[in-house]
């Protein structure tokens, strides 16, 4: 996004020089620049071509020059290494050469006056960990995931009292609308909230929006351009589905029922995530109670995780891969879990495009309990087509990012439950008996 040549003055403090970056914010972009100077912790909602990631490169160089502990650092975060090094490494460059600064390509870092600023991918999350920094900008955090943050940004800015800025584009009711809501709160003293929409904002002019919004529609022209979480993800499989359950009361905290067949599912990764989701299953309701994630652990971590949940004696439903057997110990992950205690049953190998079909007919008859499965909706929410950007389309085959490994849990549990006859039901208009006044979901809630 270009901006004006003419010159923002950013000072080191009263009593130094002035420096010249060569960069002038918009009225709008200086609103952002007032709330990080006056609270801890921002959250900045943009319409797309508002210009925000050079607020934000110019926000944390700001903050750098400002800054007088030792060795100051501070970061830039995009939701993967290439799209950080494709839309801020030039700012990043250009805005800190009339300060002297010296760029390293390889970790694109840029040193200065005896401060740093470095870019990252939040697909490697395990690269952020052990850092302190002073300030940190987290950009499309809703591409990220939810975890990041509370695990291992906030960590990192505690001893030396970071401040960190969020900035985006709505992509539906996921953990960034969750992040705007929570810093609109006024009891959250340290939090700002900001929104922009290209049709007060003036950036974009009136004739551009109005093509904009007969070509793309109006779903997502309001997403992109009037910052509304409310439209369904673009090119998501599941959103649409999960806010019609939303609507209709079936995302809430609902009881346990002791009456019920319990199972989980999961997938496994080797080097990445591993995701579980719990359920019960009544009569042709399946009530989603809990949903689990971690990386870099042993299955040991998950038996215990599952022992002091009380979920170890479920059935639980694995992928066909689970039966391979490893080089290193010439054992199948199945066998190991089944000598941790597991009662392990393998879901039949299916296509992911029937597969996702298939989870499409599942959550009709889904239930989710809100309070424990808030980041596996999300990464539902999320879990969507790709996008070509050559042929301007989406293809067939759905995008790899932070909630695939969820999605595809998910998958197994739609797919391992069909096979199990486990939800299965001819008559819906004759209610059973649960735990909640005597009706099923289904009838009390729809």
């Amino acid at each position: 996004m270009h901006q004006s040549t003419s010159s923002l003055k950013q000072e080191l403090n009263e009593d130094t020089q002035v420096l010249e970056t060569g960069y002038e914010p918009r009225t709008a972009q200086k609103t952002i620049h007032t709330n990080c100077r006056q609270n801890r912790f921002n959250v900045a909602v943009c319409h797309r071509r508002f210009g925000k990631t050079v607020a934000a490169i110019n926000q944390l160089i700001h903050s750098a020059l400002q800054n007088t502990k030792k060795n100051p650092q501070f970061h830039y975060i995009a939701p993967n290494y290439t799209q950080a090094k494709r839309v801020a490494w030039e700012y990043l460059k250009d805005y800190t050469r009339p300060l002297g600064g010296v760029a390293n390509v390889a970790e694109l870092r840029v040193n200065f006056l005896g401060r740093q600023i470095s870019l990252h991918g939040a697909d490697n999350p395990d690269s952020l960990r052990g850092i302190y920094s002073d300030g940190c900008v987290l950009d499309e955090y809703g591409n990220m995931r939810p975890e990041l943050w509370s695990q291992v940004i906030r960590p990192a800015l505690a001893d030396r009292k970071g401040w960190a800025l969020f900035i985006g584009t709505p992509m539906g009711d996921n953990h960034f609308k969750q992040l705007r809501d929570y810093a609109s709160d006024e009891d959250n003293k340290q939090w700002s909230l900001c929104e922009f929409k290209a049709s007060e904002t003036g950036i974009v002019d009136d004739e551009e929006l109005k093509d904009a919004k007969r070509e793309m529609g109006d779903n997502r022209y309001n997403q992109e351009f009037e910052v509304s979480f409310d439209a369904p993800i673009v090119g998501s499989y599941y959103g649409e589905i999960l806010n019609e359950l939303k609507e209709q009361g079936r995302i809430r905290d609902i009881p346990t029922d002791a009456r019920t067949a319990k199972w989980t599912a999961w997938d496994l990764g080797m080097s990445d995530s591993t995701s579980i989701w719990v359920c019960e299953t009544i009569s042709g309701e399946i009530r989603v109670m809990d949903y689990y994630e971690n990386a870099g652990q042993s299955l040991e971590h998950y038996i215990t995780w599952l022992q002091e949940k009380g979920y170890d004696k479920y059935e639980h439903i694995l992928p066909h891969d689970v039966e391979v057997r490893e080089l290193g110990t010439g054992k199948s992950r199945k066998e190991m879990l089944e000598e941790g205690g597991l009662n392990i049953t393998v879901a039949p190998k299916l296509g992911v495009e029937d597969g996702i079909q298939a989870v499409r007919q599942f959550l009709k008859n889904c239930y989710f309990h809100e309070s424990t499965t808030q980041t596996g909706l999300n990464c539902l929410r999320n879990y969507r087509r790709q996008f070509n950007e050559k042929l301007n389309t989406y293809m067939e085959k759905p995008l790899h990012d932070w909630s695939s490994h969820c999605a595809d849990a998910f998958r197994y549990l739609a797919i391992g439950l069909n096979t199990n006859n486990s939800i299965k039901r001819s008559d819906w208009s004759t209610p059973y008996d649960t735990t909640l006044n005597k009706e099923s979901y289904k009838q009390q809630y729809i």
